[in-house]
């Protein structure tokens, strides 16, 4: 009986000293650093297959993670892509649908629903913001970074906002030099660059064009400042900065890389890693367009340096050459959170607002539905919860990031027009993923309004009857350049009227799950005309 009364008394005090004196820990909250570059298309990664390109940091990440191969854009516009990816919801349903309707727009209603931000700033997380910002500025008002406004009074997140803090910094570590022979002036940085041959100004006298006003991007070439001094640098760094000073508490931060999207005026030694003679020009840079709604998009025709096979090799080697320099800082961001003990409870997502056409077609920029301007890279991290080398084959947009944010660091949020991924991440999804939509519903009497990609095929349509933009049907599988469109002006067409029927049933599916007014136009319209 004694034996019996001591163990127990023992198991008493062993229980008490393990459980009863001591308050039960509490769950550790997830970290998020979410990193977005602004117009790097899918192909811009070596983990996407791309042989030339060095990505070696990206890589990792998706290696160690979750690695989308078919994520697109919500809308191939700055301003309506982040707008989306912040709230979840469909361009239409944020009412963002073209640049203007972002910082303090007030014409009418837009972007009401709550940011993954505000919800986490509710769950007790700090929440902080670097580089670029192009959305509502009322929605900034969730973020803590230590310094709000620039030396010119500018607001972090006014319009080009944090590029005065960029600014402040550069004059105050690095002075300004004269010129040097064929150098001319870097109208982000205020420092010198060399012109490429594929720049606007290239072959002239700086003295001879400095008064001449020219959009971003019509500039190319070398710029003159070391590396550490770049906007890219800048940014990685305050945001570095911010993980070490809020490492002991929950926290949600953004790194918005201004980079690559133009001015492309890449600093040594990314300038140097990609020589132009070695850069190969897209397969359908001399597509002739006789069938293809864009044939005028971007200033296609005016702009014929973007259909030179030379001149483009220089866009490539700066467009490669900044996504270099800006995966070196995404690298150091990385090996900060190790080196701080964070990784296992920091999610990482990685993604871009749309991509770069970069001479395919002829063209520049964005704000066409090609996959060089509305697929896009997107990668996640999060150990022990994301299993290393989980590809992602299913169909994917921006709007599925908000919920799957929200899904991984256990918080319950409004429903949003999107889904969580992680089912697909874990291979338990079995019916989402099979198609994916952008969308642009803007103007529908100059492009395209809707685009859904199913099984390897792509439907771009307008969102009306009466519209007398073309439609458009490609067989990625066998037309992966999009060069031979079904529709149209194809007297073929009436062949593929049973596909371009099954792509349009989904799309109505999709726009009515989330309560398009464009519903009617989309199903009314003729797709496969009589020629």
């Amino acid at each position: 009986m004694k034996n019996t009364v001591t163990a127990l008394l023992l198991l008493f005090v062993v229980t008490s000293i393990s459980f009863g004196n001591e308050p039960p820990k509490k769950n550790k909250k997830t970290n998020l650093v979410f990193i977005i570059t602004d117009q790097q298309q899918y192909k811009a990664l070596g983990l996407a297959g791309n042989k030339v390109l060095k990505t070696p940091n990206l890589d990792r990440l998706g290696e160690d993670g979750a690695y989308f191969v078919n994520a697109y854009s919500a809308c191939a516009v700055c301003g309506p892509a982040r707008s989306s990816i912040l709230t979840g919801r469909t361009v239409e349903n944020t009412g963002v649908n073209n640049n203007d309707k972002t910082y303090y727009y007030t014409k009418e209603k837009v972007m009401q629903s709550p940011t993954f931000d505000e919800l986490l700033k509710e769950e007790g997380y700090t929440c902080e913001y670097y580089g670029k910002w192009h959305a509502m500025a009322n929605k900034a008002k969730v973020y803590s970074n230590p310094e709000q406004y620039a030396k010119n009074g500018k607001y972090a997140f006014d319009h080009g906002g944090q590029s005065f803090f960029y600014q402040d910094w550069l004059n105050a570590n690095l002075k300004k030099r004269a010129l040097e022979n064929g150098e001319h002036i870097d109208r982000f940085t205020k420092r010198p660059y060399t012109p490429d041959p594929i720049d606007t100004f290239f072959g002239q006298e700086y003295k001879d064009v400095k008064d001449i006003k020219k959009s971003q991007p019509n500039f190319h070439g070398r710029l003159n400042i070391p590396k550490e001094y770049t906007m890219t640098a800048f940014q990685a760094q305050q945001t570095i900065d911010a993980i070490e000073r809020l490492k002991k508490k929950p926290f949600s931060i953004t790194c918005s890389f201004h980079y690559p999207h133009a001015p492309m005026i890449v600093p040594e030694p990314f300038y140097s890693m990609y020589k132009p003679e070695d850069m190969t020009p897209p397969e359908s840079i001399n597509d002739k367009m006789k069938n293809s709604p864009y044939a005028n998009a971007n200033g296609r025709k005016k702009l014929t340096e973007y259909s030179d096979p030379e001149k483009i090799k220089y866009m490539i080697s700066n467009y490669y050459g900044l996504i270099t320099e800006v995966d070196y800082w995404i690298g150091q961001i990385i090996d900060k959170i190790d080196e701080l003990g964070l990784t296992e409870n920091t999610l990482i997502v990685f993604t871009s607002d749309h991509g770069e056409m970069l001479g395919a077609h002829g063209l520049r920029e964005k704000n066409v539905f090609y996959e060089e301007s509305a697929h896009i890279p997107l990668l996640m991290k999060l150990p022990n919860q994301i299993k290393p080398n989980s590809t992602v084959d299913g169909y994917v947009s921006h709007i599925d990031i908000f919920s799957t944010v929200l899904d991984y660091m256990n918080i319950d949020g409004p429903s949003s027009d999107g889904k969580s991924l992680r089912d697909m991440i874990e291979g338990k999804e079995k019916e989402y993923g099979d198609y994916v939509v952008t969308e642009w519903n803007y103007r529908g009497d100059v492009s395209p309004n809707y685009m859904i990609v199913k099984d390897g095929w792509k439907l771009m349509v307008p969102y009306s009857v009466e519209s007398k933009v073309l439609n458009v049907l490609y067989n990625l599988n066998e037309d992966p350049h999009e060069m031979n469109n079904l529709l149209g002006k194809n007297p073929d067409q009436a062949q593929y009227t049973e596909k371009a029927e099954e792509l349009r049933s989904a799309l109505l599916e999709w726009l009515k799950k989330n309560d398009s007014k464009f519903y009617d136009g989309v199903k009314n319209r003729v797709l496969v005309r009589n020629i």
